[in-house]
């Protein structure tokens, strides 16, 4: 994200949070709101928190306080959170009853897009994780790439490349969210058009360490050898075909060998969708003998 892009991005998400300007309204004041009445964020995109870095937070919190207070807004099931994930569950960690807070007025659309930015400016969002938050904004709101891109900070193609990791199959998806694997290799895998060839290669990337241009070029030779197969079985089939009709033209010179001699024989062919139907009808004495 570019520094422009950074800036316009935290002043947009100052104005939803009516930090910018003179200071705090009366309706801006920290109040202290019991934990238990907090409910987690609806359009939360994290699935996984560190549970070393919540650690750490929550001893910083227990020597200095929670500095910041978190963000919630009265939504319909009561208070939601905003902003300040970590923070809650740092003071949950601790025993804490209450937490510094501040109470905002928020749409749906502003409370998704500020729960996905505040996770990306962290850097630490998984990148399916950012993938199924920019296709939720999409879908629930009616969001257009472009329209997601301005109010992010991030490039139509940007959005475009991390919604198109979410056409690996939910099988595949989950291996990735538990293994070391990078963007880049889960791009690789995309290449591939069935899903054990994904998983057979995700697995040999997890077993072996490959790096992206390893993965790049095992994947090369996969879709090689299939090109090869696909090459072998159109060349099955022609032959399968020519062999059919050499048939065909062999019993049909058959009738017209009886038809020469006098017998009104005759072949009738159907095409069926599985398979051909040939009859030959032959009398038993030839025609002048009738």
């Amino acid at each position: 994200m570019s520094v422009g892009a950074v800036i316009a991005v935290k002043e947009h998400l100052a104005r939803l949070l009516g930090l910018a300007g003179g200071g705090n309204t009366p309706a801006d004041a920290v109040q202290e709101l019991p934990l238990k009445e907090i409910k987690p964020n609806p359009y939360q995109p994290r699935r996984h928190f560190a549970e070393g870095e919540l650690a750490e937070l929550a001893a910083s919190i227990r020597q200095y306080g929670v500095l910041q207070p978190i963000v919630v807004r009265t939504g319909p099931r009561g208070l939601e959170l905003v902003a300040g994930e970590r923070r809650l569950r740092a003071c949950k960690l601790l025993g804490m009853e209450t937490i510094p807070a501040v109470v905002k007025e928020l749409k749906d659309e502003d409370l998704a897009v500020l729960a996905l930015v505040e996770n990306l400016q962290r850097e630490e969002l998984h990148f399916l994780e950012e993938a199924r938050g920019y296709q939720r904004l999409l879908e629930e709101f009616g969001l257009t790439q472009e329209d997601l891109a301005q109010r992010i900070g991030k490039s139509q193609s940007t959005i475009a490349n991390k919604i198109r990791l979410l056409k690996l199959s939910p099988r595949v998806q989950e291996i990735i969210s538990r293994e070391i694997i990078s963007e880049r290799h889960a791009r690789a895998l995309l290449k591939l058009p069935r899903e054990e060839q994904q998983l057979s290669v995700l697995e040999k990337i997890v077993e072996k360490g490959l790096t992206v241009q390893e993965t790049e070029a095992y994947v090369a030779r996969i879709l090689a050898g299939r090109e090869r197969e696909e090459k072998q079985e159109r060349r099955k089939v022609v032959r399968i075909y020519k062999d059919m009709r050499i048939f065909f033209n062999t019993i049909q010179q058959a009738v017209q060998e009886l038809q020469r001699v006098g017998f009104a024989a005759r072949m009738e062919k159907v095409e069926k969708d599985d398979y051909y139907e040939v009859t030959v009808i032959i009398p038993k004495k030839p025609a002048n003998n009738l």
